[in-house]
């Protein structure tokens, strides 16, 4: 087994949430990820736009009453205020309103961690980067996916060669659960809505999952693409299924399938890379499993926690072999390199270059390939170039 270099916790960090309220689902799934970790405590929140359900989610999560706000305004003014005023802010609403929040986290001086998409237009996504250098404050996105041990290792063997030259990068992202139109689904209703969402439906929700999975691990952006995007449930506002070719630099080639209509499949998010020496093919539903291909030999199965691995892959590992990990770590992975990555600025030490995390620069990627694809698509499926 790996041996894993864990924190001993209790470095005194705390933090607010904004959404995560009753009914919601990935509030739930960040506190837990950061409990999972003992190094933040959540201090208050503004969890509901309802201030009686806000006020419930508080008591659920033994919050003092007077840290749960009406609004998340009033919440940021005054938690900035005290004398100990807390260190980050996660962001858990709808699409929507990442912008405005995450604006004024970070002029208030907070670190942010935000829900991906990082918001809804090029322009939102460059200031928030802007703001974030400017006032030298660290800011996690949350493409879950890549907080995997062995997407980490994926990542370290494109980079040491292990594949040889890359030539192609195929990721799919398949899931059936908008397959009809659903309904009193809270979820489905805000996700296919264009004032809430954004432009895009499908792509924005889990393609661009599948493009920041191949970014992280071939360490490199798409320069053009071409998107065809289709709505096939009657009705529907935005895209429900899509598919995207994608030119990287040095002339590799790529291409994402994304569907929330595709029957019978439910997270089926799966990346395959292919070089001149080998191969290599990961599943999220799967995820501590690994395969390469190496050119003339046995497919090899790598799995999670064993001494062959890469370091990085070891750093984010919890449980002995055998015993399966998941999305709780992954997300708890992403919050464990980005308190390290405080902590370290907070010493004036250099953070480890184990505490990798999505950042803002990663998240205005995201941003830009959804409007890509977007132009891509109404332009009658031209390429398109990426804005650097």
């Amino acid at each position: 087994m790996v041996e894993a270099k864990r924190h001993s916790g209790g470095e005194g960090l705390s933090f607010l949430m904004v959404g995560g309220g009753p009914g919601a689902f990935i509030g739930a799934v960040h506190k837990a990820a950061v409990d999972l970790l003992g190094r933040a405590r959540l201090v208050g929140g503004c969890f509901s736009q309802s201030f009686d359900k806000s006020k419930a989610q508080g008591k659920l999560w033994s919050i003092a009453p007077d840290r749960v706000y009406p609004t998340y305004a009033q919440m940021l003014t005054q938690e900035a205020a005290r004398p100990d005023r807390p260190d980050f802010v996660t962001i858990v609403t709808p699409n929507n309103t990442h912008y405005p929040v995450a604006k004024m986290a970070l002029e208030k001086g907070f670190h942010v961690v935000c829900d991906k998409p990082l918001c809804l237009t090029v322009k939102e996504a460059s200031d928030l980067v802007a703001t974030a250098r400017q006032k030298r404050l660290e800011f996690l996105v949350t493409y879950t996916y890549v907080g995997y041990p062995m997407v980490r290792q994926a990542r370290e063997m494109v980079k040491r060669g292990d594949l040889g030259d890359l030539r192609l990068v195929i990721a799919e992202y398949a899931q059936d659960w908008l397959a009809d139109q659903p309904k009193d689904n809270k979820q489905a209703g805000w996700r296919t809505d264009p004032k809430v969402s954004g432009l895009a439906g499908c792509m924005g929700d889990i393609g661009t999952h599948a493009e920041s999975l191949a970014s992280f691990i071939t360490d490199l952006s798409p320069v053009s693409l071409l998107a065809n995007l289709d709505t096939f449930v009657k009705g529907r506002k935005l895209d429900d299924n899509g598919f995207v070719w994608l030119k990287y630099p040095r002339g590799i080639k790529g291409s994402i399938w994304a569907s929330q209509v595709a029957v019978g499949k439910e997270n089926g998010l799966t990346i395959r890379l292919f070089g001149t020496k080998g191969g290599l093919e990961w599943q999220q539903e799967n995820p501590n499993l690994l395969y390469f291909m190496p050119k003339g030999k046995p497919v090899e199965l790598l799995t999670r926690a064993q001494g062959y691995l890469h370091p990085h892959a070891g750093r984010y590992t919890r449980l002995p072999t055998g015993h399966p990990e998941g999305l709780f770590e992954a997300f708890a992975n992403l919050y464990d390199g980005f308190i390290s990555t405080i902590i370290a600025k907070r010493k004036g030490t250099k953070p480890s270059d184990f505490d990798l995390f999505p950042n803002v620069g990663d998240g205005a990627r995201g941003v830009k390939f959804i409007h890509a694809l977007i132009k891509s698509n109404k332009n009658k499926n031209t390429w398109v170039t990426l804005d650097k």
